[in-house]
C-alpha cells in the first residue's frame, strides 16, 4: 500500500528535480490477429489496438491531474510484426507501418513500438520483408518505431543480419534526409531484447507475454542529482546509500502509477522499468550526476567506474519498491537527449570509443548518437558487431541507435525537438572493417552460454 505521505514526498522531487513517469505503456498482443490477407490482418489489427487502448490518454491524464506526477508519454508496445504478420506471405510490410501510424493517432499515442523482427538464429520470408520496409517504413510514418534483435547470449550473433541492419540504417537516413534523417532516431537495434520494455524505440510486446498489460517507466536523472548535492564530499557508501533511498522513491511513483492505471484501464500490471532516463533539460541529466560525483566532465577517467556505481545502485533501491521490476532499468546515455551528454561530446571528453565502454556497465547501449551521413555501412555494421558482442558475452541487453546525417560532417549540429533533443555530429573510427562484416555467418554463443 503506498501511503499519502509517499505522494507529497514525491512534490519536491517533481517540482525541483524534474521527476516524472517518463511513459505508460500498453502492451498489446496481435497473435490473433493473423490472417493471409494483409488487408484483413491491417483492419484486425487496427480494430484491436483501438479497442484496447482507447481509453490509455485518458486515463494517464486523470492520473496525471490526481496526482500531479507528469505523465510525459502515452504509448503502445505490439506483438513483432515479423512475427504476427508471418501468414500474409508478402514481401513488403509498409502498409502495417502505416495502420499502426494510424491507429496510434487514432487513440492519441506518442509512440507505437513493435514493427520489429527476431531474428538472432536467421531470417524468415517474413524478418525479411519486414527489415527491407523500414526504411520506407519510418520515413512515410510519424510515431511507429522499430527494433530489430540480431544476436543473444544464448545463440550467438547473426552477422549477415548485422551487416543488412548497416545497410538499412543508412537507407533509412536517405529516405527521411528531408527530416533530419529522424527515420533513425525511431531505430533500435539490439542484442538481448527484452520483452516488457516500455521505452522507445526499443519497445515491442514479446509472445510471452499476457494479451495485454500495462508497463510503466520512471525517471529522475535530477532526483538523483539533487540527492547527491546533499552528501558532496562523502565516501562512497554514503554515495551509494544515497541512490538506492533515492531510487526506491522514484520506484514507488511508478508503482502507485501502474496500480492505478492498470485498474482504470481493467488491463493486468506488467512491470515497473526503473531506468534513469534523461531529457534535453538542464538539471536532467546523467552526465550532471557525474558531474556531482567528482568528475569534471561525462567521459572523464572514472567515468565507466561512476556509470557501474549509479547503474547497480538504481536497481538495488528499485527492486525494494516494486515486486515486478524489469524492462531495461538502469541508467540510459544516449547522448541528443542528455544535455551534459551534448556538452561533453561538443568539447571532446566524451568519443565513441568511450561510449562503447560506458554501455558494458549501464542499461542499453550506443544511443541517440550522430554520426556523418558518409559513414559506410559496413562501418554502421562494425559498430552493431562490437555493441552486439558486449551484450552476447556479458549476458546483458546492448542496442545501437545510430543516426548517419546526411550532408553533414563531424562538428555540425543537427536538431530532433522534443525529447529527441539535438546533437553534435561526432566522428567514427575511419579504418575499414569491410572484409569482417563481408564474411557472413554467424558467431557463436560463448560458452557460458551453455548452462542446462
Amino acid at each position: 500500500m503506498i501511503s499519502k505521505r509517499e505522494i507529497l514526498e514525491t512534490n519536491e522531487m517533481i517540482k525541483g528535480a524534474n521527476l516524472d513517469v517518463r511513459t505508460i505503456t500498453m502492451g498489446i498482443s496481435l497473435l490473433d490477429c493473423a490472417d493471409a490477407d494483409i488487408n484483413k490482418f491491417n483492419e484486425k489489427i487496427y480494430n484491436k489496438i483501438t479497442t484496447c487502448a482507447k481509453d490509455l490518454v485518458k486515463v494517464g491524464n486523470d492520473l496525471e491531474k490526481q496526482f500531479g506526477i507528469p505523465i510525459v508519454n502515452k504509448r503502445i508496445s505490439v506483438t513483432p510484426i515479423a512475427i504476427a504478420a508471418a501468414g500474409c506471405k508478402e514481401t513488403n510490410y509498409v502498409s502495417i507501418a502505416k495502420t499502426l501510424d494510424k491507429a496510434a493517432k487514432a487513440v492519441g499515442v506518442n509512440f507505437i513500438g513493435g514493427f520489429s523482427a527476431l531474428v538472432h538464429k536467421g531470417c524468415t520470408p517474413s524478418d525479411l520483408a519486414l527489415i527491407n520496409s523500414i526504411p520506407q517504413a519510418l520515413s512515410e510514418t510519424d510515431v511507429v518505431c522499430s527494433s530489430v534483435n540480431i544476436g543473444t547470449s544464448r545463440n550467438g550473433l547473426d552477422m549477415d543480419a548485422v551487416k543488412r541492419m548497416g545497410e538499412i540504417v543508412l537507407e533509412t537516413a536517405h529516405a527521411s534526409k528531408d527530416n533530419n534523417c529522424l527515420g533513425c532516431a525511431k531505430l533500435v537495434i539490439f542484442c538481448n531484447a527484452v520483452e516488457d520494455n516500455p521505452f522507445m524505440a526499443g519497445a515491442f510486446h514479446g509472445v510471452g507475454e499476457k494479451d495485454c498489460v500495462i508497463n510503466v517507466g520512471v525517471s529522475g536523472p535530477g532526483v538523483v542529482k539533487k540527492a547527491l548535492e546533499e552528501c558532496r564530499g562523502e565516501d562512497f557508501e554514503t554515495l551509494c546509500e544515497t541512490i538506492k533511498k533515492t531510487a526506491f522513491k522514484i520506484t514507488r511513483v511508478g508503482q502507485l502509477v501502474a496500480q492505478e492505471a492498470s485498474k482504470r484501464l481493467n488491463v493486468p500490471f506488467g512491470i515497473i522499468d526503473l531506468s534513469l532516463a534523461p531529457t534535453p533539460a538542464v538539471g536532467d541529466s546523467i552526465a550532471e550526476i557525474f558531474q556531482e560525483m567528482g568528475l569534471q566532465e561525462a567521459g572523464a577517467p572514472g567515468t565507466t567506474a561512476a556509470l557501474a556505481m549509479l547503474n547497480d545502485n538504481v536497481k538495488k533501491g528499485g527492486v525494494m519498491a516494486s515486486s515486478y521490476v524489469g524492462g531495461l532499468s538502469g541508467a540510459f546515455i544516449p547522448v541528443s537527449e542528455d544535455n551534459g551528454m551534448i556538452e561533453a561530446a561538443q568539447c571532446g571528453a566524451l568519443t565513441l570509443e568511450k561510449l562503447e565502454a560506458m554501455t558494458c556497465v549501464c542499461s542499453v547501449g550506443l544511443d541517440m548518437i550522430a554520426i556523418p551521413g558518409d559513414t559506410p555501412a559496413t562501418t554502421i555494421s562494425g559498430i552493431i558487431a562490437d555493441e552486439a558482442a558486449i551484450g552476447m558475452i556479458n549476458n546483458k541487453t546492448t542496442a545501437v541507435r545510430l543516426i548517419p546525417v546526411i550532408g553533414k560532417g563531424v562538428g555540425e549540429m543537427i536538431e530532433f525537438g522534443g525529447l529527441l533533443g539535438y546533437a553534435p555530429i561526432m566522428p567514427v573510427n575511419k579504418f575499414s572493417c569491410a572484409d569482417f562484416i563481408n564474411r557472413g555467418g554467424r558467431i557463436p554463443a560463448p560458452i557460458h552460454s551453455f548452462k542446462n
